[in-house]
């Protein structure tokens, strides 16, 4: 079949090589796609994902049977219910799902309805109100803009001065539209750890565990960025923390089958806080995580066309995941500045070097090529290298190893990824 997927990071690129692994997948497109995805699907730059029935004009020209969507703007926009309306196969839930994620007041009321452990909040219009509450929690606390601000809408304040200066600007418009509203929210303690799992018919199909990196440098400093690294499964996780949290998911996805107008059909992410009570849900997200995806999808042994199907047609009885028993790590390289301001336009070198390594795969974040057809950086995040191995050790050395062997000027990336898990939980 043909299949269309929307999004052009390293998520999708994961995604494509995935399907492309597939004996059922003919013609693969990805929109807008990047430097890497065009060595095994067609890019198509010119298509606005956010645009429902441009993507049923493109998906019927081109006789294609499933769209898979990436990133959350499309599926708040509603992409997947014009998709669907057409009849053709959408592998994302509804605008009325992907409200989980579009809005994180939204997300914590459902939360609240279903008695899902979450930390403490209230949720503002005006400034007054939510400075006052600021003082009334004191700090540490989080200050969050409500709707979508390409990941940069959260901040995590250890002194109040700081919190007050975030509420202050989400209402000054620094998240735009994201932060009219304002969540306030306690500061919760403990290792972060995604649980992310394939949704339909109410039903939760749990994938394995990822723990993510998000602050910029070594020892967990500087600023929040998208994402700088990864590992799948978590070895710290115990199986009662895992028991808990695939309960959470299980109660989630039941919750959208009976609160939506349509069941929730595609993935819904959970993030979590293992706190010293149990695990707590910091946020839920509509679609894949980046760069979780990266890792967990490697270790994917089923058919992922198979199981996307499944999830658009609300077969999940059809659904049966099995997975690699090998370890994942991930380190993203970035380039100068990342997630401040940065150039664009180096010339990278030593991918192809770097995939000699066995077990190791680079999927392309913010790629592109030049007028001289040279790969160039065209983003934050520029590539995800990720490398298997038969122990947790051996898969991060393969990783870092070739990391060195990929150059680009500015490279900028973490030395640190997967040392605390190695170390153990009391290092968390």
């Amino acid at each position: 079949m043909n299949i269309l997927v929307l999004g052009g990071g390293g998520r999708e690129h994961a995604i494509v090589w995935a399907l492309a692994k597939s004996p059922r997948t003919d013609t693969l497109f990805v929109a807008p796609g990047n430097g890497g995805t065009a060595s095994i699907a067609q890019n198509v730059a010119d298509l606005d994902a956010e645009n429902g029935q441009a993507v049923v004009a493109f998906a019927k020209e081109h006789d294609v049977e499933l769209v898979v969507i990436g990133p959350e703007a499309p599926l708040v926009a509603g992409v997947a219910d014009v998709v669907r309306e057409a009849g053709i196969a959408v592998f994302g839930p509804s605008a009325q799902g992907a409200q989980l994620e579009g809005s994180k007041t939204f997300s914590k009321q459902f939360m609240d309805r279903h008695g899902i452990p979450t930390a403490r909040y209230a949720s503002f219009t005006e400034l007054e109100p939510a400075l006052a509450y600021v003082r009334e929690l004191g700090a540490p606390i989080v200050v969050k803009a409500d709707g979508l601000a390409a990941g940069k809408g959260v901040i995590v304040a250890d002194e109040l001065e700081d919190a007050e200066d975030a509420v202050r600007s989400c209402f000054d418009g620094a998240f735009g539209a994201a932060g009219s509203t304002v969540l306030v929210e306690e500061c919760l303690t403990g290792p972060e750890c995604s649980l992310l799992a394939f949704v339909s018919g109410g039903v939760a199909h749990c994938m394995t565990t990822a723990q993510d990196h998000k602050r910029a440098f070594d020892g967990d400093l500087g600023p929040n960025t998208g994402g700088m690294g990864v590992y799948s499964p978590v070895p710290t996780v115990t199986p009662d923390e895992l028991a808990a949290m695939r309960e959470i998911m299980e109660t989630a996805a039941a919750a959208t089958a009976n609160e939506f107008d349509l069941d929730y059909r595609g993935v819904l992410y959970g993030g979590f806080m293992l706190t010293p009570e149990g695990p707590k849900v910091l946020e839920f997200n509509a679609r894949f995580g980046d760069p979780e995806t990266q890792v967990v999808l490697p270790r994917l042994e089923s058919d992922l066309v198979d199981i996307m199907m499944a999830v658009a047609e609300g077969r999940p009885d059809d659904i049966n995941l099995r997975w690699s028993e090998q370890w994942a790590v991930c380190v993203v390289l970035a380039s100068e500045g990342y997630p401040g301001s940065y150039e664009k336009g180096k010339v990278i070198l030593g991918i192809d070097e770097a995939e000699q390594i066995e077990g190791v795969t680079v999927f392309h974040a913010g790629t592109s090529r030049n007028f001289d057809d040279e790969l160039v950086t065209s983003g934050g995040r520029v590539l995800n290298v990720v490398a298997l191995g038969d122990s947790f050790e051996e898969a991060r050395e393969c990783a870092y190893d070739a990391v060195d062997l990929i150059n680009f000027e500015g490279k900028q990336y973490r030395t640190d990824i997967g040392a605390k898990a190695i170390e153990g939980r009391k290092e968390f």
